[in-house]
């Protein structure tokens, strides 16, 4: 069988599991095995996210959420970058910037929540702090490893070639980091919804973690599980982003 047959193939295959499982799932709720209230049936999670789109409550929600990100991953992936670029660029940088970063880093940063809220109160800072605070680690890590690891052969090339340090540095180092910071931004974007889940459990009250807060105060499972539902969709689409990203710069690898 021709390869592009086979993927083609492959793909249906793989679905055949998860729609097994939810079919299951389905006939345990509709016989009683499962309880509804330990777990809401398909069909009631589909019928409920349809209800909460149709009155705006969970296009809300998700706007809120998106924003808590994106303003967290920028203020995490901007102090990831630059402490990545300074250690990774500069023996000084490393000697000065890595040893900190190493210590902090092997802190599980959501036991930070407390220390945040008592630096920040219980508004969108410790949000925020909370959620770049799981970004700024992969990105320094991936960038400053991705930078390490440049071929010192082709630095002395271009030394050779007459490439001055800023050169060197912009056409050579790198280049030759991006593909490891890309996987740094895909753990980035893990660690960030990962943080955002945890995040608005802190006196929120907006976005899908105060809509799923909501709904557990009323044993409404069924809004419990959409909320997760709409955040296990927002990751899988930034790391399909991020995915395309990857393709589009490193088309130079698969010459």
């Amino acid at each position: 069988m021709p390869p592009k047959q086979a993927r083609k193939l492959k793909l249906p295959l793989r679905w055949i599991s998860p729609i097994a499982l939810v079919l299951l799932w389905q006939l345990a709720s509709s016989t009683g095995v499962l309880s509804p209230d330990k777990l809401a049936s398909p069909v009631t999670i589909a019928e409920s996210a349809g209800e909460l789109i149709a009155d705006g409550q969970l296009g809300d929600a998700f706007a809120v959420s998106i924003t808590r990100v994106f303003f967290g991953f920028l203020l995490g992936g901007l102090v990831g970058v630059v402490l990545g670029l300074a250690s990774g660029l500069s023996r000084w940088g490393e000697t000065l910037l890595d040893p900190p970063v190493q210590m902090l880093r092997t802190l599980p940063h959501l036991g930070l929540i407390p220390l945040f809220i008592l630096w920040f109160g219980i508004g969108e800072e410790p949000k925020l702090a909370l959620v770049a605070s799981g970004v700024a680690f992969p990105l320094y890590l991936n960038l400053h490893a991705g930078i390490r690891q440049t071929d010192p052969g082709l630095v002395e090339a271009a030394k050779v070639l007459g490439y001055s340090r800023f050169e060197r540095i912009v056409h050579v180092v790198l280049p030759s980091a991006v593909p490891q910071t890309l996987v740094g931004l895909r753990i980035a974007f893990g660690t960030a919804w990962l943080s955002l889940i945890v995040a608005e459990q802190i006196n929120a009250d907006a976005g899908l973690g105060f809509l799923i807060n909501n709904a557990r105060e009323f044993l409404r499972t069924d809004v419990v599980v959409v909320g997760l539902v709409v955040y296990a969709l927002l990751g899988l689409t930034t790391d399909a982003l991020v995915r395309l990203l990857e393709r589009r710069v490193l088309r130079w690898q698969k010459r």
